[in-house]
């Protein structure tokens, strides 16, 4: 099996290729761990063991055991995978709805087998709408047997359950991604749930439990000059590990409107959707650029929580604490020499904890970071 190790102040992250899985170890378990997948004796990691620890060789032989039965024998994921032979699915001939939308240069046709389809998609790119006719992408999404296809210039990408649509919108993203910036998966670090705001040299990464208040936040920093790069679906290249645009709405909650209204009255009648499988309603705000070829360093990644009448708060927050937050909702690409990039990204970065209630005193603070003047 192969490894990756990664000592970060008092732990050590562990990446395993056969799951493409994290975990954060204690130092010395790490090192027992290295050792034996390089095959050294179990009898002489244990007299080792034991030397250092001051422990019996038998307690030492039963913790290798446990190692050994955890992370060698039990190498294959729990999660189930959608089975699905897609070469005995054909593309419907008749598709009820046709959608235009123009990114950059490009114009994607994306055409949908009923209502359901649309409503999975169309919502976040609705501001990219437009009249046409000629196209150089085309897309159609449409429900067979109970499952959810796309299919990208007349090839079916995959199949997707019903229960696995947040599966079907990720990956439908990525091919939107690759094709507005000329990219293969290959090619992209990984793909971040989280807000990415940005000026003329850089951005910087709000994440944070859903209700949280990365998109809210986001819009107030870009109603006071500064840019949305990304909102929810944010990628990461391998090659600079920049993070590149991405042109879907900032998605706003119901609890977010009363903040939102004074500085965006279009949402007083933006249509609101109701995302009962999410447990959350939503209305979608414009991004407020129209480039998305732009790309930007990432230094700083700010955990943001907005609580109403809180204290400001800013301080560094662990980089341990930041990994286990960052990894549960993130897609990291599986090859081991784009994990090994990823991580030494991850080790250069500088993490912070940000809470408020003022608007102003936030975008204050975030302002600081982009100027490191902290």
């Amino acid at each position: 099996m192969n490894f990756l190790f990664r000592p970060i102040e008092d732990k050590t992250i562990v990446w395993f290729d056969e799951k493409n899985e994290y975990t954060i170890l204690e130092n010395t378990t790490a090192q027992l761990l290295k050792k034996l997948n390089k095959g050294v004796e179990m009898n002489t990691i244990a007299e080792e063991l034991s030397e250092k620890m001051s422990i019996p060789k038998e307690a030492c032989i039963s913790f290798i055991l446990e190692l050994e039965e955890r992370y060698f024998e039990n190498t294959r994921s729990d999660q189930s995978e959608t089975i699905i032979d897609i070469n005995t699915v054909k593309i419907p001939a008749d598709l009820e709805f046709q959608k235009f939308y123009k990114i950059n240069d490009l114009i994607f046709k994306v055409e949908f087998s009923s209502e359901i389809e649309l409503s999975y998609v169309h919502p976040k790119f609705a501001h990219l709408e437009v009249s046409a006719i000629e196209h150089q992408q085309h897309f159609v999404v449409f429900i067979e047997n109970k499952h959810l296809f796309l299919a990208v210039n007349n090839t079916i990408i995959n199949g997707w359950k019903s229960n696995e649509i947040h599966f079907f919108q990720g990956k439908f993203s990525m091919e939107l991604i690759q094709a507005i910036h000329q990219n293969k998966e290959e090619d992209w670090m990984g793909v971040f749930h989280a807000s990415a705001v940005g000026n003329s040299k850089k951005t910087v990464l709000f994440l944070g439990d859903s209700g949280n208040g990365k998109s809210t936040s986001l819009a107030i920093l870009q109603a006071n000059g500064f840019t949305c790069i990304a909102d929810d679906f944010v990628p990461i290249d391998i090659k600079k590990q920049e993070v590149y645009s991405f042109p879907a709405a900032i998605s706003i909650k119901k609890n977010s409107l009363n903040t939102l209204l004074p500085i965006y009255p279009e949402l007083a009648t933006t249509a609101e959707y109701n995302f009962k499988r999410l447990h959350k309603i939503v209305r979608y705000l414009k991004p407020n650029t129209t480039d998305f070829t732009q790309h930007f360093p990432c230094r700083e990644l700010i955990f943001i929580k907005y609580e109403k009448n809180a204290t400001l708060q800013f301080s560094k927050i662990n980089k341990i604490a930041a990994f286990s937050q960052l990894i549960p909702d993130s897609w990291i690409s599986p090859k081991k020499e784009n994990t090994q990039v990823f991580l030494d990204w991850f080790t250069s970065l500088k993490c912070y904890q940000l809470t408020y209630s003022n608007n102003e005193e936030m975008i204050k603070t975030v302002s600081k970071v982009f100027n490191n003047d902290l």
